[in-house]
């Protein structure tokens, strides 16, 4: 069965692998399956049709056979239960690697968000300047922790993991911000995130779309 994933026609990012597609296509590219990719518009978001696979009307969705799923976390969880290379043989390591997962999304991920909200749509706010600090450090202390944790080891735990995976993807959001800057071995582990094979490939898929048309 044939798997296909939706995406953005036009990437609000221009295809630079902040738009949670590539998380997607990362999963399927590390564990070797093929792949469609169906591109959807902004207005096509909201249609009935769109809405049947992914009630909030976003990207991505997943489809394969009669199997539709949304939301990136459920999603790669199923890529890596159904197929080999993200999570790990042992009962225990499997379940770390998940709790990895349940972390990036869960704990890292929001306050990360809140800061592009607050830098993105309310830059322009009377009180931002005053929001803007304590924001940044509850993402600092988010940072922190996870830096102490981490240590001076490739990976969260062990080998790379459907966790690694999504911990990484979650991180990158904050390149642009410098913050990421602050912490060099969280910058270094993003950074073998980005330098994997499967990494590039998915980049590379999402960027050709964004490309500008030649001439």
């Amino acid at each position: 069965m044939t798997i296909t994933i939706t995406a953005f026609e036009r990437s609000p990012d221009g295809g630079k692998g902040l738009a949670r597609d590539t998380r997607v296509r990362w999963a399927l590219e590390e564990v070797g399956q093929p792949y469609e990719v169906r591109l959807v518009s902004f207005g096509a978001m909201k249609e009935p049709a769109h809405l049947a696979l992914h009630p909030f009307g976003q990207i991505p969705t997943f489809e394969e056979g009669d199997l539709g799923l949304f939301e990136t976390g459920a999603i790669v969880f199923h890529i890596a239960q159904r197929h080999a290379g993200l999570l790990p043989d042992d009962a225990n390591a499997r379940a770390r690697a998940i709790t990895w997962m349940f972390a990036a999304l869960s704990t890292v991920e929001p306050p990360i968000l809140e800061l592009a909200t607050a830098r993105i749509l309310e830059g322009d706010k009377s009180w931002t300047a005053q929001r803007m600090p304590l924001v940044e450090d509850r993402v600092r202390d988010r940072l922190g922790q996870l830096s102490r944790r981490l240590g001076d080891a490739d990976w969260l735990d062990g080998a790379f993991s459907a966790g690694d995976l999504m911990m990484v993807s979650v991180l990158l959001r904050l390149k642009a911000s410098g913050l990421l800057d602050e912490y060099p071995s969280l910058s270094a582990y993003v950074a073998r995130g980005e330098a994997r094979p499967a990494y590039k490939r998915a980049f590379d898929a999402q960027l050709a779309v964004n490309k500008p048309p030649a001439g």
